[in-house]
This record gives structure tokens, sequence and C-alpha cells, in this order.
């Protein structure tokens, strides 16, 4: 027979990892999924490195392929395939929830949902730049006739690379570790943790401004977590995510968090005047005032305007915690 004593340390460790509903904490599962990311991550990293030197003999010639829109194409393919396959085992093994909570079900309306996403991701990178032009920032050109084919196949790759590049990121930071964070805690804080991975991840991208980089994709991140929980599916932060950096590189030029590789030939030619902390220079416009001001006035909409809502179905997904079906109003514990 256990002493009150003895018991209560046992309870206060009991309540460190798990919650009212029987499940381990949002926390603690947010940890896991984060550390199996991460181990996934380096083995098919060193491994694809390795396998690419020996394939082409040459190391050179692998860090060419990886540069090329066949290797953006794997890349985050490496990315998209390993998180929503672990988000899958951590919904079903700590939280009985099926792969559909993770945000990618087919419900009502989610054609309705990634088209709206997309209008509105590409009309407010339309905006950001439109700010900085409006006060000198940009010129524009338009592309000559000679070299329409390179500019259509710019737009078609660019579109395939950019889609699965979102769908990557959004699988990685709005899907499970979002998801999960929001059935325990009140949806301002649950946003913020994967909002700053969200930055920290891109600050190692070409010419990086280290203040409004990170404050920028900080701010996009919390942008698509509101499309997130507008609709509690991927579809609608997906379009924002993939019309905003498809406008951004294949349609005006401009860099895509530095990135200039994806886009080659690209629909306009934008001209950068500067200065740089309203244009963003060479890292882009995503570096600058400009889209700071575009961001905050596209979350402000996209949450008041009310254009897209959450299905029931969705909605319950991460509306709480889901006890479990050995919880009961015991004390799991009292029996000791």
């Amino acid at each position: 027979m256990e002493t009150k004593s003895s018991v209560e340390p046992l309870l206060l460790f009991h309540k460190l990892f798990f919650n009212g509903a029987g499940r381990l904490r949002s926390g603690w599962r947010f940890s896991i999924f984060a550390m199996a990311m991460l181990l996934t991550l380096l083995v098919l990293g060193n491994g694809l490195v390795v396998v690419l030197g020996i394939l082409l003999n040459s190391t050179q010639a692998a860090s060419a392929f990886l540069e090329s829109p066949w290797g953006f194409i794997v890349q985050a393919l490496m990315l998209l395939l390993p998180a929503l396959v672990i988000g899958w085992i951590c919904a079903l093994s700590l939280e009985d929830l099926p792969f559909a909570s993770l945000g990618w079900a087919r419900h009502r309306g989610w054609v309705r949902d990634l088209l709206t996403g997309a209008g509105l991701g590409g009309t407010s990178m339309l905006l950001a730049v439109a700010l900085a032009a409006s006060f000198g920032g940009f010129r524009f050109s338009i592309i000559t006739s000679d070299v329409l084919f390179g500019v259509i196949r710019t737009l078609l790759v660019s579109g395939l690379i950019f889609a699965l590049a979102a769908a990557a990121e959004e699988a990685l930071f709005r899907g499970y570790p979002l998801q999960t964070m929001l059935r325990s805690l009140p949806a301002w804080v649950a946003l913020v943790p994967t909002s700053i991975l969200f930055a920290v991840v891109h600050l190692d991208n070409p010419n990086a401004a280290r203040g409004f980089t990170f404050f920028n994709t900080m701010l996009a991140g919390l942008w698509l977590a509101i499309g997130f929980l507008r609709t509690r599916s991927l579809w609608f932060p997906l379009g924002l995510h993939w019309a905003w950096n498809w406008t951004m590189g294949a349609v005006l030029g401009v860099p895509v968090s530095g990135i200039t590789q994806i886009t080659p030939q690209p629909l306009l030619r934008t001209f950068d005047h500067g200065p740089a902390w309203l244009t963003g220079g060479a890292y882009g416009v995503e570096g600058g005032a400009a889209c700071t001001l575009a961001l905050l006035l596209s979350s402000f909409f996209i949450w008041h305007a009310k254009i897209v809502t959450a299905t029931p179905e969705m909605r319950s997904f991460t509306d709480g915690e889901r006890p479990t079906t050995a919880h009961n109003n015991e004390n799991p514990l009292s029996l000791l």
C-alpha cells in the first residue's frame, strides 16, 4: 500500500508527460515529430549526397544536380514524404487520429480553398512589389518574343517545383507540429513555435539579411498559419504559399528567398533600384519593408473577410484533445 507522500511525486511525474485527456502532452508530441524528422533528414540528406557522388562520379556534378530543376524536385520530395509519413505515424500512434487530420483530406470545398488561396497569394505578392515600385524601388521590362519558349518552360517547370516545395513546407510546419499544438494550446501560442522555426530554416538562404529576413519569414509563417486556422486544412495555405513564390519568381523575376536558379527566364524582368530595406535587395522582396506591409494587410484580410471557412469535420480534428479510449474520470494512479 502506497502512502500519500510517495504517490504525489508519481502524480507530478505523470502530469509532466500526460494531460487531462490521458494523452502525451502536445509539447512532447511536437518534440517527437521534430526529432524524428531531424534524424530522417540527416540520413536522407547524407545518403543522397553519397549516392549522387557515386552515380555521377563527382562531388561537383552532384552539387550541380542539386541546383538543377530535377535536384529541387528531389529535395522537395525528400522533405514532403517524410513529413507526411512521420506526421501520420505520430497522429495515429500518439493521438488515434487518421491521415485526414493532417490537413490533406479532400473535404467539401478543398478545390475552392486551393484556388482561393492561390488567387490571394499571388495578389499579396503583387501588392508587395507594387508598394516597393510606388516608391521607385522596382522597374520592370517585358520579355521579347525570341525567349518566349524559355519563359513558358520557366512558368511550367517552376510551377511544379514551387508546388512541391510549398506542400513540403506546409506539411512540415503547418502540418502535424502546428496541429498537435492547437489541440491543447490557445491558437496565438501554438502559432509561435512553428513560425519561428519556419524563419530559422530560411536564414541559410543566399543573401539573407538577419533582421528583415527573419522577421518577414516569421510573419509569413504566421500568415500561412492564419490561413490554416481559417480552414483547418492545408489546401488554402498551400495555394497562398505556392502562388506567392510562383508570382514572385516566375512572373515578376524577383529572387525567391534569395534563390534565382528555379526561374531563369521569368515573364518580367524586375530591376531593383533600392533601398534594400524597402525592396529586400539581393534576397528579394521578402527581405524588405514592402513585404512586411503586404503580409500584415493580407493576414488582416484573411482573418476578418472570412472568404473561406472550416468544415465541421476538419474543425473537429484540432478543436481539442481526444480522450484516450482507456481514459476515465479516475486518476490513473489512484490504484497505487
